[in-house]
């Protein structure tokens, strides 16, 4: 059924709440796992009267990706220990395309992904990655609303 599931991780301990699920379906289906970690540019907002956007310096940018490097890495090491077939991706760029973008070039046959459950003005500023899959998603999408703490 699922040969390649493509999980999105933002460092959170929300967004690992998908991890659980991810690890029994991909035992029980022989499935390779994709972690997936999207770097990009900041919002910024140097004062009340203008916001502008700012890409990272290439040295940020190159600290971030070392840091995503070092998160997926350890991720990735935990979920083998359980004899899992892993694979992780760094890729810049808005979440919603970076998801969109690597499920297509990987053929992902699922999308496995925890809502971080935001509302009201949380989902309005920062926009739900939950949401934007959703409206574009071409494959099927496993969707968890990660609880609080």
């Amino acid at each position: 059924m699922y040969k390649t599931i493509l999980v999105p991780l933002d460092g959170s301990k929300r967004a690992e709440a998908i991890l659980s699920h991810v690890e029994e379906m991909a035992n029980k289906l022989g499935a390779r796992i994709i972690l997936l970690t999207s770097i990009e540019e900041k919002l910024v907002n140097p004062g009340a009267m203008a916001t502008s956007v700012i890409g990272y310096k290439d040295d940020d940018m190159v600290e971030q990706t070392k840091i995503a490097k070092s998160y997926l890495q350890e991720v990735q090491t935990k979920l083998e220990q359980q004899g899992l077939k892993v694979s992780t991706t760094i890729i810049q760029g808005p979440p919603v395309e970076a998801i969109l973008t690597v499920a297509t070039q990987e053929n992902a046959d699922l999308i496995a992904v925890a809502s971080h459950g935001r509302s009201g003005l949380g989902r309005v500023f920062y926009g739900s990655v939950a949401a934007g899959i959703m409206q574009r998603v071409d494959r099927p999408l496993l969707l968890i609303r990660a609880q609080e703490g």
